[in-house]
């Protein structure tokens, strides 16, 4: 154990971490095994997984059938080219089956190798789009603050959360944000889009971007008519919208599609994560019928765009199997009856506890605010890190989840696998009640 410790701190450099935390103290834990809903550390330690690790893990961890998919295809076709009209039939069925699931209208798939790649190829393909009707100017994309969609180089400007264009500066110019409805209302969500629109030049905006639910950002759920305003919008100034699905999509909203819940359908939508139950790497973008039509028309040549997973036999077959256990075992409907659960948790806690302000739930996506007057909403001040103390008390306990503090918030995320039950989300929440009170106790907060 303590020379794995060292050869990561000697050699591997990891992602979105500390570096000078890792070099300081060492890889935090050393995963050895997953099954269901935990993960087993190398020392023995069990954990829930009450974030499916990136959002990502919705049948759960180990199953067999998706290694015997995986198995099979790298028997028979562990790897061909998709480039220069080279096909296979897993890529071709895949794509067939999302268009299948996918909203009314999409029906025509480009595959990525993950989230950041398929929006990083959302905003390349609404570029040409434009270009090839003999409109080059429509470059911008609007975004929404506190938005994620990736750290590729379009996907990375895009994202609406500064410290991620700190690191390395922006990667695209012509790229805007507009505001969030969290901690607002529509019309002044729509109002701040107006502006930005009309700030810009409608004639030169290419697309609007936005996650169904906002999961980075602190799963903020818009209120129920401001995708229905989006819509209305985009249509009004003949904007794309592109609908960033990657967390939302599979199930973990309680629809197959997060979009689906607003009755709302996009230009195009980008998806990856619950594609694979992150089994194995794979993302996509899917377009609407008058993109592609556009596309077959007017994209003379080769579209030099692709990556060399764009396809992948042994990914998309496992895509496949993935899709099939989720629709056989029901586990959209569970995501909804578990996250029906998981808010009835939430919201006694948020009666008992004094530090609990605002609770949510869409299916298994969850969110627990933590701040100093519930009444009021009134924050703490950044330095105390409550959000961090509730995860290291939860962690001690045995569940790892995710904090969000962007714009000094002090939220805890949840995203469990879709096969969570209910005597599971039930030890979930007591956990999570014990960690904030142990937490409160410290801070010695009262009413």
């Amino acid at each position: 154990m303590e020379n794995l410790i060292e050869l990561d701190r000697k050699h591997f450099i990891h992602p979105t971490s500390s570096i000078q935390q890792q070099q300081a103290d060492g890889a935090k834990v050393i995963m050895e095994k997953g099954d269901g809903i935990y993960l087993t550390d190398k020392n023995g330690s069990v954990y829930i997984d009450a974030m499916s690790s990136l959002w990502n893990v919705n049948i759960g961890h180990g199953s067999e059938e998706l290694a015997e998919a995986a198995a099979e295809q790298i028997k028979k076709l562990a790897f061909s080219s998709t480039f220069s009209t080279f096909s296979h039939e897993p890529a071709i069925k895949l794509a067939a089956k999302i268009a299948s699931l996918a909203p009314a209208g999409l029906n025509a798939v480009f595959f990525t190798s993950g989230g950041s790649e398929s929006n990083d190829s959302a905003v390349k393909l609404v570029r040409h789009y434009w270009k090839i009707q003999g409109q080059p100017e429509r470059r911008k994309v609007i975004a929404l603050k506190r938005g994620y969609h990736g750290v590729a180089a379009a996907s990375t400007s895009v994202t609406g959360i500064p410290e991620f264009w700190e690191m390395a500066g922006h990667m695209m110019t012509d790229v805007t944000h507009a505001d969030t409805p969290y901690g607002s209302n529509t019309e002044k969500a729509i109002t701040s889009l107006r502006y930005t629109i009309e700030e810009e030049g409608p004639e030169t905006i290419a697309a609007f971007i936005a996650e169904p639910v906002q999961g980075a950002g602190g799963v903020l759920v818009p209120p129920a008519d401001y995708f229905k305003k989006i819509r209305q919008v985009c249509d009004e100034y003949g904007i794309l919208f592109i609908a960033d699905e990657v967390i939302t999509g599979f199930g973990r909203t309680g629809k197959m599609f997060g979009m689906e819940n607003w009755g709302v359908i996009p230009d195009m939508m980008t998806f990856a994560k619950g594609v694979t139950s992150g089994y194995i790497p794979l993302g996509g973008v899917v377009v609407s019928d008058h993109i592609h039509e556009i596309l077959k028309e007017r994209s003379v040549g080769t579209l030099f765009h692709g990556f060399t997973y764009s396809g992948h036999p042994t990914a998309t077959a496992v895509a496949l199997k993935n899709i099939e256990i989720i629709e056989k075992e029901g586990l959209v409907e569970n995501s909804q009856k578990m996250g029906e659960e998981l808010l009835k948790g939430f919201q006694q806690m948020k009666q008992e506890l004094d530090i609990v302000g605002d609770v949510r739930t869409i299916g298994l996506l969850g969110a627990v605010e933590l701040v100093q007057e519930p009444k009021t909403n009134k924050r703490f001040p950044a330095d105390l890190k409550v959000a961090s103390k509730v995860i290291e008390a939860l962690h001690e306990r045995g569940v790892i989840c995710r904090a969000v503090t962007y714009e000094s918030t002090d939220i805890i995320c949840f995203a469990p696998p879709l096969i969570i039950n209910q005597t599971q989300i039930k030890t979930v929440v007591e956990k999570m009640y014990d960690a904030v009170l142990s937490v409160q106790k410290q801070l010695s907060v009262k009413k």
